[in-house]
């Protein structure tokens, strides 16, 4: 089997249905940004949707999926699909019970979650009370995504990909009506985004729900929870929750520290964090998705030539991607923010300060789409151990250099930081990566030297055509978006012919993809 068309082949499929899910996202965040801006009240609401949606990374979509996929595969190949079926039940019952529990507790103690979350709201009454009453009706979305992430791990077990890609379409679709509907009802916009949350999750479900049964499982109660196979995706679990969602943690702390700077200050973070979430999500989190069930099933077969060679493959190509994408946010962030969110309440301050922001998170780029990479080598060889442990020393040096750095840059000593500690993260677990598989790191760091003369090319063809046709920052929609599309298109290709003409492999293989060359 071709892995390297493999991972491609899913990567894209996985890229291309995230990009509709990113732009709908960012048409989302561009209807909350005109209707709220960067209030108290738009804290509020990302504050609430922020709680639910972290738990959904760390014990869903995050260590769920990551423990998941490897055993079931496992016993899918071994065992046969009828084994398998069985676990997916009993996963999904266990489940569903655990998260009924931690919903209902979600609910009840809310005001306690939101004075550990942002403390600082304290200080602000009305800001609180919304809060805790956005959070109250947003809780039960970690019982729908959650349950909606099982249900993604056994389709891209079988390496279906659009499904779960498109998922989060939903959610946008859902939050956007919700938001216009309540406006033109003249009713509280905020509300109907929290309850559009709701609707979304429980799209989401359904229909991940009718793929699954495409592929001949049926989900139904099962409560034989002492499954060798259960006790095995638990076992993994456990310590996967802090080391496959470490960089979102990072974010969360700087939530919570945000909480004590100016008011606006966790929307010019949230904001920034969208852009950065867009390049991350379409290539990264989609290269990251495909490799996986790869992986896991290499290892089953013992293939351990086809791993390194599906590590590095995957790797440069995440390089080829970010690297540019880094170069883009930095040096042309500023035209893209204002195309995307200035309208409305959403002033020149703000776009100012999301710009500061998005060059802080922008630095860490490159290691928070590494790791989508490397973590899940580990998961393959059912490794959990020691993510955890290198993702708790980043942790506590992002805690650390955030309370510092925010004293003298404010949002942007927290934005980054979380750069700081994610590079820390990738570093070492790299490194690390030497116990199972012998990949030679320093054919990754010639390559980013060989990436690094198209990386400036790309730099200065981004700045000649801001010099040449200077951004109008007071133009309409259309005039920003063609200007925008015009410099993508032009300084893309560029940055393509470069890697051409020096001879960057990947480019090739990658072009080959898209005209549909075999």
């Amino acid at each position: 089997m071709n892995y390297k068309k493999l991972v491609f082949k899913s990567a894209f499929i996985t890229g291309g249905s995230t990009f509709i899910s990113r732009i709908l996202g960012f048409i989302r965040d561009v209807v909350i940004a005109n209707f709220l801006g960067t209030s108290y009240v738009a804290d509020a609401f990302l504050v609430a949707f922020r709680i639910p949606n972290l738990l959904r990374r760390l014990f869903g979509e995050g260590s769920l999926t990551a423990s998941f996929i490897p055993i079931f595969t496992k016993y899918n190949i071994e065992k046969g699909k009828n084994e398998a079926e069985k676990i997916a039940s009993i996963s999904f019952t266990l489940l569903s019970i655990i998260l009924f529990l931690i919903t209902i507790l979600g609910i009840w103690f809310s005001p306690e979650i939101i004075k550990i979350i942002a403390p600082g709201f304290e200080q602000d009454i009305n800001k609180f009370i919304l809060t805790i009453k956005l959070n109250r009706i947003m809780f039960p979305y970690i019982f729908l995504i959650s349950l909606v992430a099982l249900c993604m791990g056994i389709l891209n077990s079988f390496k279906h990909f659009f499904a779960p890609a498109i998922a989060p379409a939903l959610l946008n679709i859902s939050i956007i009506s919700a938001a216009l509907a309540t406006f033109y009802l003249n009713k509280n916009i905020v509300l109907g985004l929290a309850w559009g949350v709701i609707f979304g999750g429980i799209a989401q479900l359904i229909l991940q729900l009718i793929y699954v049964k495409k592929f001949q499982i049926t989900l139904m109660p099962n409560f034989k929870f002492n499954h060798p196979a259960i006790k095995a995706v638990l076992v993994l679990m456990g310590p996967s929750v802090l080391g496959l969602a470490i960089t979102q943690i990072n974010i969360f702390i700087g939530t919570l520290l945000a909480s004590f700077l100016p008011t606006g200050s966790i929307s010019y973070l949230y904001y920034a964090d969208r852009l950065i979430q867009f390049p991350l999500g379409i290539f990264a989190v989609s290269i990251g998705t495909a490799v996986l069930p790869i992986l896991s099933e290499q290892h089953t077969k013992n293939n351990t030539d086809e791993m390194i060679s599906t590590f590095m493959f995957s790797m440069k190509l995440i390089l080829l991607i970010t690297l540019p994408a880094i170069i883009g946010l930095i040096f042309a962030g500023k035209p893209i923010i204002s195309l995307l969110f200035q309208r409305g309440a959403f002033d020149e301050t703000a776009l100012k300060n999301v710009y500061i922001a998005l060059i802080g998170y922008s630095i860490g780029l490159w290691a928070y789409a590494g790791i989508r990479v490397v973590v899940p080598v580990f998961y393959a060889f059912k490794d959990t151990k020691t993510p955890v442990k290198i993702g708790f020393y980043a942790l506590i040096i992002n805690m650390v250099s955030s309370i510092i750095l925010m004293k003298f840059l404010l949002h942007f000593g927290l934005a980054l930081s979380t750069a700081i500690a994610s590079s820390f993260n990738f570093i070492f677990l790299s490194l690390s990566l030497k116990r199972f598989l012998n990949i030679d790191l320093k054919e990754i760091l010639i390559y980013i030297l060989r990436l690094s003369i198209p990386s400036v090319v790309l730099i200065i063809s981004i700045i000649l055509f801001q010099m040449f046709f200077p951004f109008d920052y007071y133009a309409s929609f259309l005039i920003k978006f063609f200007y925008i599309l015009s410099l993508i298109v032009v300084t893309v290709l560029i940055y393509i012919s470069a890697c051409y003409f020096f001879k960057i492999s990947e480019i090739k293989f990658f072009l080959k993809k898209i005209k549909g060359n075999q």
